[in-house]
């Protein structure tokens, strides 16, 4: 995708971002993977944005994302082996943590990335949901607490999966930092905290 220009708008809410891929190169956020060599994407919790980037660490582009309903960096035990349906509200949590993902498909054969299968927890499209939930107007909404409704998942804009998701993270192996919202950070780490040791 080189040095295109990418422009999200979801529904009314303003850009929210506007820039050069080639402009924005960072480190990772686990100083171990340094060489992988897999793309990567960063799941910013406290920000409710998800950016993706290429092998070198260029930014392809930077959305905003809904998440687990409840906050909290750790998957409750009460919710492993559960089917997402039967997860209470305190269940539904996006957790923190380095995780190797992989491309693949829901039981209604959607594209998805999986980066905790066990847990069926993926990055996906934005989909059709009861009009209560209000899954559009939340994910236009500048609050970030407005972006809490999903069964843990992260979920984006149909666009912003296809021609960002999809085409760097959609054809094979990949990491996943989802950094935490709750733990301090540590010193000289940037923003990565003691959550993100590898899983």
């Amino acid at each position: 995708m080189g040095s295109r220009v990418f422009k999200w708008v979801v529904g009314l809410s303003a850009v929210l971002s506007t820039m050069s891929a080639a402009a924005e190169v960072i480190s990772r956020p686990v100083p171990a993977d340094r060489h992988d060599g897999r793309p990567f994407a960063i799941v910013d919790k406290r920000s409710a944005t998800l950016s993706v980037h290429d092998a070198e660490g260029r930014l392809i582009g930077r959305a905003p994302v809904l998440l687990g309903l409840t906050p909290g960096d750790i998957e409750p035990a009460s919710a492993r082996g559960k089917d997402p349906s039967a997860l209470g509200p305190a269940e539904r949590v996006t957790p923190a943590g380095r995780f190797e993902a992989q491309p693949g498909r829901n039981l209604n054969g959607e594209r998805i990335v999986w980066f905790n299968y066990e847990a069926h927890l993926a990055i996906h499209r934005l989909r059709p949901a009861p009009a209560s939930q209000q899954r559009p107007e939340r994910l236009a909404s500048p609050r970030v607490e407005d972006r809490r409704i999903t069964l843990g998942c992260v979920a984006v804009d149909p666009a912003f999966f296809d021609q960002v998701v999809l085409p760097t993270l959609g054809s094979g192996a990949s990491l996943v930092y989802i950094l935490p919202e709750r733990e301090p950070v540590l010193a000289g780490g940037g923003p990565v905290t003691a959550s993100l040791a590898a899983r």
